[in-house]
Order: C-alpha cells, then structure tokens, then sequence
C-alpha cells in the first residue's frame, strides 16, 4: 500500500507480531518477534521511478512520536532491541541517520542499525551470524517462553526484537528466520531433545520443514502488504540465492512496481475512505477537487486512463510469479 513511517499516535503504517510456536514431547514454547515501519514522520510519493525518493516529514513532534511508539512497545513486551536493516547510504541512509538520531534520545531502548545488503548481499545465509555476533548476548538473556506438560512455566520471554527495513518485508523475514533458527535451537536444548553440541540444521528433513514456514510466512504477509511473494526467499528457504529465485524475484519487483504504481492507488483510498481519513462533504459538488477535505498524492487519476493496460500487462506478469 502507499502508507510509510508512523502517524503523530505513534502507530505505523505496518506492524506484525510473529509467534513461532513449538510443542513437542509434552512441552509447549514460544518466541515473539516484530517487525514495523521506521517510526518516523516520512514517505515515499509514488512517482513512476522503481524506488520513489524517501522524504522525512520535520515536524515537532518527531520525538515525541518516537517516544511514544517504543513506550507503547515496553509496555507490552518490556525490553526492547531495535534492529534497523536499511542501507547506510542514499536515502535510506539518510532515513537511518535521522531515525539513530532520535533513538539516541530512549537510553532504555538499544538500537542496532546493520547494512543487510552491505554486509549480507544475496550470497549465505550464514552471513547473519554478523549481525547475531552483536546482539546475541540480548537476544538470549531475552529468551522465549516455555510450560511443560503440567503446566508449569519453565521459562518467560523477558523483551523483544523489533526488526524493520523499508517495507519490513524481504530483509526483515530472512533476519527474522535467522533470529528463530538460534531460538530454536536453545529451546530443543533446554527441552532434551537436541543436546548442547547439536542445532536443528544438523536434520535435514526437520530443518527443511522449519525453513519451508519462515519462506511461507515471508510469503504471506508481503502478498498481503505488496501484492507479491518475498523477495529473498532463497535465502530463507535454501540457504543461498539460486537461478530460480533470482528469476522469481527479478519478476515479483516487476509485479510490485507495476502494483504500486497502476493498481494501489485505488486500494488506498478505498482503504483511507472506510477509515473515516477521508470526510465527506455533502454541500460540495463530487465532480469538484475539494469533495473530499482531506486528500493524498496519488496516481489515482492515471489509473482511470490505464485501466484497459492493466488488465492486459498484470496477467501477463503474474503468470510468472505464480509458483502452481
């Protein structure tokens, strides 16, 4: 959709709360992870260009808004470890600049901000042992939650991790899995099922099935934000990048870019009308600009005379993301 950052409430335009569940030999755990927009005042207009310009919104609420949004967090999760995935460059860059600069503001929330395409590219999935080198001690001493068979509560999940890139989708859910990957180790340990030398990765089949639902979630919720499969998804449900993916992916960013620009405009003022941001006026003319009093930058109007391309290119273009 066409909605980035956060409002002056300190919502954001997209949060996910991901329980991985495990229940085995009688006991029942828990891991917790978000992901969330950059909880700054900002947006990214749909312009025609493949990656539209980020703009930061200067408003004086800013920190407040910032503050607010990880009160919001604590208050339900207690700790919270931040985990920014954007570039340290252009504007993503500068978007990740200013949001460290109002994080140095909330001493009791630690913020890591990690160049996920610098430092990982598309080769190993490995490579995220960088980023868990950094925050591992947090992220253990967080833990899960666990109850055995009798009910008894074994272990409590103390904090959080908050992950985010641009659109918390591709970056975001091959860090996420990484993250669930080591928990799930500690709690096959901490059940007797795996001893201390071995990880889930060491059964193939196990491991497979593990890497096959953080590939399908990764899937799900970008279909349901951007109209398409994860990008990415090699990494998580391989390993590594292969042929296929990159061709796979190389088609779901021509499906995404065609949606964004042709196609959720339409959807986000349906969306903004149901959600009362749009008034309607009824003393105005509907044929007048100004028969909505609130409005949003849009392409709304090139959908009207794209309509007959739409519906030849768009069948064109997911016929080839379709994985059936």
């Amino acid at each position: 959709m066409w909605r980035r950052g956060a409002n002056l409430d300190g919502d954001v335009a997209n949060f996910i709360e991901t329980e991985q569940l495990v229940e085995i030999e009688g006991f029942q755990s828990s891991l917790l992870q978000i992901r969330g927009s950059i909880r700054l005042l900002w947006e990214q207009i749909v312009d025609l260009r493949y990656k539209p310009q980020l703009r930061i919104i200067t408003h004086e609420q800013t920190s407040n808004v910032v503050e607010r949004h990880f009160f919001n967090l604590s208050q339900r999760y207690e700790e919270t470890m931040a985990v920014d995935l954007t570039d340290q460059h252009g504007d993503e860059g500068q978007l990740s600049t200013a949001f460290s600069a109002e994080m140095q503001n909330l001493p009791n929330v630690r913020y890591v901000s990690f160049d996920f395409h610098h430092v990982f590219g598309n080769s190993n999935f490995e490579n995220l042992k960088v980023l868990y080198e950094q925050i591992s001690e947090q992220f253990e001493r967080q833990g899960y939650f666990l109850v055995d068979a009798k009910g008894n509560i074994l272990e409590e999940q103390k904090g959080i991790v908050r992950s985010n890139c641009i659109d918390c989708l591709d970056r975001t859910n091959v860090t996420q899995s990484y993250l669930a990957q080591k928990s799930l180790d500690a709690q096959l340990q901490r059940t007797g099922v795996l001893d201390s030398f071995e990880n889930i990765s060491m059964f193939a089949e196990d491991y497979q099935t593990f890497r096959a639902l953080w590939a399908e979630q990764g899937d799900e919720i970008s279909l349901e934000y951007a109209g398409t499969y994860a990008l990415k998804g090699d990494l998580v449900r391989y390993g590594k990048q292969t042929f296929g993916g990159i061709i796979k992916d190389g088609m779901s960013a021509l499906s995404r870019y065609f949606l964004n620009n042709f196609q959720d405009g339409i959807r986000q003022d349906a969306m903004d009308l149901i959600s009362c941001r749009y008034t309607v006026r009824r003393d105005i003319s509907p044929s007048r600009p100004e028969y909505f009093s609130v409005s949003t930058t849009n392409l709304s109007k090139k959908l009207k005379c794209l309509n007959s391309l739409s519906g030849f290119i768009y069948p064109l273009v997911t016929s080839y993301t379709d994985p059936g």
